[in-house]
């Protein structure tokens, strides 16, 4: 039985993130080349160092601390997947609000914690004023696949830091 639940400030350190495996094992990619998408053959693991957790901690409290939302997927206590928003508005009248991370342990992929976890955040969003959400999102097939099945498309207007951040990040929009 999965949980899902907001995260406090007082549960983000090392130990939340101790049963969480980020392990992500990418074959094919999208890239944009002469304006069009194709699919590319680019393999590599995106596998989180210590570091990088530690990073990812330091984002997503500064979600909280600035409004944001940050829920969370449990199973048996353990923390299996999370999503986080950030609180501003941007886009003039598109009326986006960021979704900065979401991710599911590896052992747990395939099972509708992302796809649930994704709902939530659509719908937090629109109760604080948005009409889209926007994804700066890996460029995997597979997470790209994900987002398509949840009805997001190539986003209207890009966000620059975005794009200067992570250059080969697909920039997507979704609708809520």
């Amino acid at each position: 039985m999965i949980e899902f639940r907001g995260i406090t400030l007082d549960e983000l350190n090392m130990d939340l993130f101790s049963h969480f495996i980020r392990r992500q094992v990418v074959t094919k990619v999208w890239r944009k080349e002469n304006g069009k998408w194709i699919i590319k053959d680019e393999p590599f693991i995106d596998d989180w160092s210590p570091e990088d957790y530690a990073f990812g901690i330091s984002c997503i409290r500064n979600t909280v601390n600035t409004g944001g939302l940050l829920w969370g997927a449990f199973s048996d206590g353990m923390l299996k997947g999370f999503v986080s928003v950030e609180a501003e508005i941007f886009g003039g009248e598109h009326k986006y609000m960021d979704l900065t991370s979401i991710h599911v342990s590896a052992d747990m992929r395939g099972k509708g914690i992302g796809r649930q976890l994704f709902c939530r955040a659509k719908e937090w969003a629109a109760a604080k004023g948005a009409n889209k959400l926007y994804i700066s999102s890996h460029s995997a097939v597979e997470s790209q696949a994900f987002y398509k099945s949840m009805g997001c498309t190539e986003a209207k207007l890009y966000n620059k830091a975005h794009t200067e951040k992570e250059p080969f990040d697909v920039q997507l929009e979704c609708v809520l």
